[in-house]
């Protein structure tokens, strides 16, 4: 069979200094006629002749485009079957970014784009408000179960749920369509919610919670994609910021509604309301997207294109499920889900107020996990057909850096912030209203300055340098923290660390660490990528929870029975804190000798937390720092996956005192910027090489050697154009 990708035509521009030759894709290989063979070839007649040596090499060019398209072997793929049949892989796809696309085409008016975001804006408050009381009712449920500690057993199983199911989502909205998938998110969503306020013991609310945030997470990155796939990249920013203005009010009402609520004696009804509040928010957008389909169905593209075989008709019921079970990588979510939940539950499970290594139920799932990884890694190395981490992504620094940010921020997160809440009442003698608030307060800031900051990028179109001071900021906040972590004069210190320190953090991290990894790829792995950010981001956040949990869980019991010499008094205060401490109040011995073992554990997870902040300012380096204002699908070289072509001044910055400090290294170490104001001056002697690639060369201290661009200090830059051999003393 032909592949159909690798057709070449040509394309004649009418600027003055670039008539360069274009690759061009053609869908199928029965699109490739006598007629397109002529016009393509024909069209490099009006090159100016100051830019080629002579018109022999125009012919040749001619010469290598007729052998190429008379060796096409025309091939169709009609009848085929569709286990042996690679293409309609291929065009299945794309198909739902056409209909997007056509969906889009309908709706580009500005009051249809205003009823999109109003929707998206109602939806995402009815999701936000709920996960800010929950996460306090949860500290409730778990104490109220005489098992507050294991807050950070329940952290870890919502992170596996939200870990594992990320990239199903994506891959399934890319079959089935945005609508669908987020009907079945919602569903989910609502059952887990009754299963976790019928709950009446640990297990049964950590079952809810699981199915829970299998709707969360699954809403959340279709509200993400949806935003995403209607808006240009310039605006993305801008567009996807509008998910975190809800957080403007309810960062704020939130602690007002808990207080209200009185959780201690009714949090199981606090959590059930939301079974039905949450779909109600859900109808505005529901209502968008079918309005958009509904209008996109009338036009003639939409028409054309359903005239094709559905998903199910073309492969079968039966063999749409073997597709699936590989196109979802099923053994390699199992095992990922699998790994991270037997390393990681054990760690908070071990604990207590005795330690529990030596129990064989908590050593043998330990042993399992650790075993499991390698498991993972060689079915995603030489069995998966569609890994979770596909390698022509990862292997470029953009996508691992970003990947690898996403997980360490989370985990640095989760480790100082994971029990903030209990400090706060217990520690630092503040109310249930205003420990709420107090724990939002950065996502207050951070979405009060998002309109505004989204806005202003949209001129700028760069979001690396604010990335970077980012995680200056958060080292920064989290040195506020460790000082300030127990006691009522640490009260302001706190406010001050999360709100103007934490909250510019947030602002200038995480959503555009999303966008520019997006601007990164194209369309048609715009989902991939977006599921694997925030698949790192929630392993970042179990790995952070179980290490927190860990700390907790080891040293907080032995620091209240060295401090009371009480055990039973001891116990009590280490399982149920939050009742414990309406009997001692503030002032006296018992709660002082809390509000000293508090700080002392806290200490333990801040000092985790900072020294894992060197590493995240590192690794901004390595994002390249896509122009959002210029950057399009067509910035995509020739086989590649990930855009190469625009400067960066923070790499390259960076890279020039490097060079200039081991500026005798040996020459073979590649430089990452594309470098091509290095050779794509407007006075330089344009060639044709032999694949009827543009060659340029004019500059003394550049050449090519063994396809690598090499400049005068000896460092082979990146070569955009796939350029062949040629030297500035040689004629091609």
């Amino acid at each position: 069979m032909v592949d159909n990708h690798s057709f070449e035509s040509t394309e004649n521009f009418e600027d003055d200094d670039k008539p360069i030759t274009i690759l061009e894709r053609s869908e199928s290989s029965e699109e490739i006629t006598n007629s397109t063979k002529s016009q393509n070839i024909a069209k490099v007649s009006t090159i100016s002749s100051n830019n080629y040596r002579n018109s022999s090499e125009i012919n040749h060019i001619e010469q290598k485009n007729n052998e190429k398209f008379n060796t096409i072997e025309h091939t169709s793929t009609e009848g085929t079957n569709p286990k042996y049949d690679t293409t309609y892989e291929e065009f299945d796809s794309k198909r739902i970014i056409k209909e997007i696309e056509i969906m889009k085409s309908v709706y580009d008016t500005w009051y249809f784009h205003a009823l999109l975001l109003f929707g998206a804006f109602i939806c995402s408050y009815g999701y936000s408000l709920d996960s800010r009381v929950r996460r306090v009712y949860k500290t409730y449920a778990a104490s109220s179960y005489k098992k507050h500690s294991l807050v950070s057993t329940i952290n870890v199983i919502d992170s596996v749920a939200s870990a594992t199911s990320q990239v199903v989502y994506s891959r399934a909205s890319d079959i089935f369509g945005r609508l669908s998938l987020l009907l079945v998110a919602i569903i989910c969503y609502v059952v887990g919610t009754i299963i976790q306020s019928q709950a009446y013991d640990i297990q049964r609310y950590c079952a809810g919670s699981f199915f829970y945030n299998l709707g969360y997470v699954g809403v959340s990155l279709l509200m993400t994609l949806i935003l995403s796939d209607y808006s240009s990249l310039k605006w993305r920013f801008f567009y996807q910021a509008i998910l975190a203005w809800p957080n403007i009010i309810n960062d704020w009402i939130s602690g007002i509604i808990v207080d209200r609520a009185n959780p201690i004696k009714h949090w199981s009804w606090d959590i059930g309301m939301w079974a039905f509040i949450f779909p109600l928010s859900c109808i505005p957008i529901l209502c968008c997207l079918i309005h958009m389909q509904w209008l996109a169905s009338q036009t003639d593209e939409w028409k054309q294109l359903k005239k094709g075989k559905s998903y199910f008709k073309y492969y079968g019921y039966k063999d749409s499920l073997i597709d699936m079970f590989w196109r979802f990588d099923v053994v390699g979510v199992i095992l990922l889900a699998a790994f991270i939940g037997l390393i990681l539950i054990p760690l908070t499970l071990a604990g207590g107020t005795k330690s529990r290594w030596s129990e064989g139920k908590l050593i043998a799932p330990f042993v399992i996990g650790c075993v499991m990884v390698p498991c993972f890694a060689i079915w995603e190395k030489w069995f998966a057909k569609h890994p979770i981490m596909p390698w022509r992504l990862i292997k470029d620094r953009s996508i691992w850096a970003a990947l690898t940010l996403s997980l360490v921020y989370k985990f640095v997160f989760a480790v100082a912030q994971d029990y903030m809440y209990s400090l706060l009442l217990v520690a630092v003698d503040e109310s249930i209203k205003s420990a709420t608030t107090i724990g939002l307060i950065h996502s207050f800031v951070s979405s009060v300055g998002s309109p505004f900051f989204s806005y202003g990028t949209t001129f700028v179109g760069r979001l690396k340098p604010f990335i970077f001071l980012g995680t200056l900021l958060y080292m920064l906040s989290l040195g506020l923290l460790y000082y300030y972590r127990g006691g009522k004069w640490a009260h302001s210190g706190i406010i001050g660390a999360l709100c103007v320190v934490g909250g510019l953090q947030l602002l200038f991290f995480i959503t555009p660490l999303t966008v520019i990894t997006q601007a990164s790829v194209s369309s048609a792995d715009m989902a991939n990528v977006t599921a694997l950010i925030l698949t790192f981001d929630n392993i970042g956040t179990g790995i952070g929870a179980a290490v927190s949990g860990a700390i907790w869980t080891q040293t907080l019991y032995k620091e209240l029975f060295k401090r009371m010499k009480n055990k039973t008094l001891a116990k009590k205060a280490y399982s149920s804190p939050l009742s414990f401490i309406a009997n001692y109040s503030w002032g006296t011995p018992v709660r002082n000798i809390m509000v000293e073992s508090y700080r002392s554990v806290q200490r333990y997870e801040i000092i985790v937390a900072i020294s894992f902040c060197a590493p995240l300012v590192l690794l901004t380096f390595a994002l390249r720092d896509i122009n959002l204002n210029r950057s399009t699908d067509a910035d995509l070289e020739d086989g590649k996956h990930v855009k190469m072509t625009d400067s960066d001044p923070i790499f390259d910055f960076f890279a020039n005192i490097f060079n200039k400090i081991f500026h005798s290294s040996p020459r073979g170490k590649k430089s990452d910027n594309s470098d091509q104001d290095n050779y794509s001056s407007n006075n330089d002697i344009h060639y044709i090489n032999e694949e009827g690639i543009e060659c340029k060369n004019n500059d003394k201290n550049n050449y090519i050697v063994e396809n690598q661009y090499y400049n005068n200090s000896e460092y082979p830059m990146e070569d955009q154009r796939n350029q062949v051999f040629f030297s500035e003393d040689k004629e091609r």
